[in-house]
């Protein structure tokens, strides 16, 4: 009677950070690499295999292979030790708008209700899938599964975002951003008509006590300042661009909940109340000015109203939708913010 095959076993506990080592069994024989994995070690399925194969996680006898190498008995098997990222599958259903891109940089413009990476709740189907299928060579040395973001938009926040091509690119942004050389600015249609036209919003930000997936106003947060000018007032609503002079988690919703204007639609920070044709919070990435650390040229981006929220202005009655994406360029001459928080 034949042997039935028991489940593959380590032949040593491995040290922490060095490689799970296998020796195949007698019934591995001329199986695929991949299937053989996915079918004695099943806690990851055989794409997942797949890919830890050919990103060189796994290697047969000490040498790199393909998941189709069959096997024989006694083929020593190396695992090294898996970061999240790792078992990320790429998704090239997920359509890319890219704005920009060179070696170390592309800029795109994220649609509403894309998720920029994996988390609870939301384990696929996100941009990180979409750019590794399109950039095959993204990794994230940290495993927190976020290859390339160097700044992350809320699901329902449209616009432009950066992401980098190498570790190195992000590091290098990442020190412009905390040097307050990247510039940001966003589009928001908040409730109630704000007074001032110009104003600064110096309130700092920390986790809400109450609820841990908030943020909160608090006098013992992260330094936070937000700095704006009113575009256009409607009734009971007012177009303002916002300046972000530090990035946040939730900076710009915190903030203008702040003072009394919270973001239109947004249920979170506000009552969720919003103009006719609304369907999520009303705030668009629409500048983004930053230097290329491949090029060391100065990038100023700009990115048109999302179509959803400019027939959100137009039906508000005082702008029509094809206007709206002027209104994001800076006029000439402005003045010193008149307010402040």
């Amino acid at each position: 009677m034949k042997a039935r095959p028991r489940p593959l076993r380590s032949v040593k506990m491995p040290a922490v950070g060095r490689p799970d080592i296998h020796r195949v069994a007698p019934w591995g024989e001329g199986q695929r690499l991949d299937a053989y994995l996915s079918r004695f070690l099943s806690e990851r399925s055989r794409a997942q295999w797949q890919r830890l194969i050919e990103t060189g996680i796994v290697t047969l006898n000490g040498l790199a292979t393909r998941p189709s190498a069959r096997l024989s008995p006694h083929d020593r098997l190396e695992i090294r030790p898996v970061a999240p990222a790792a078992l990320l599958e790429p998704d090239p259903s997920i359509l890319l708008d890219i704005v920009y891109e060179d070696p170390a940089l592309v800029v795109i413009n994220k649609p509403p209700g894309l998720v920029v990476h994996p988390a609870p709740g939301h384990q696929d189907g996100t941009l990180v899938h979409a750019l590794l299928a399109r950039f095959p060579a993204l990794h994230d040395p940290s495993g927190q599964q976020r290859p390339g973001i160097i700044h992350r938009l809320d699901k329902d926040t449209s616009g432009l975002m950066v992401v980098g091509k190498t570790p190195e690119a992000v590091a290098d942004v990442q020190g412009q951003m905390k040097l307050g050389q990247v510039e940001k600015h966003y589009l928001l249609l908040v409730t109630g008509e704000v007074p001032d036209d110009r104003a600064v919003i110096e309130v700092p930000i920390g986790r809400d006590r109450q609820h841990r997936q908030k943020m909160a106003a608090r006098t013992d947060g992260r330094a936070s300042r937000t700095e704006f000018r009113v575009l256009e007032r409607f009734r009971g609503y007012t177009l303002v661009k916002a300046d972000l002079a530090s990035g946040r988690t939730h900076q710009l919703r915190v903030h203008f909940a702040y003072i009394r204007h919270p973001v239109a639609g947004d249920s979170v920070y506000g009552s969720g109340r919003g103009p006719e044709g609304l369907r999520r919070q009303f705030v668009h990435s629409a500048e983004l000015s930053l230097t290329s650390p491949a090029t060391g040229e100065r990038l100023n981006l700009f990115c048109d109203l999302a179509s959803d929220l400019a027939q959100v202005v137009a039906n508000l009655g005082r702008q029509e939708p094809n206007l709206v994406p002027h209104l994001i360029t800076p006029p000439q001459g402005e003045n010193e913010p008149s307010g402040r928080w």
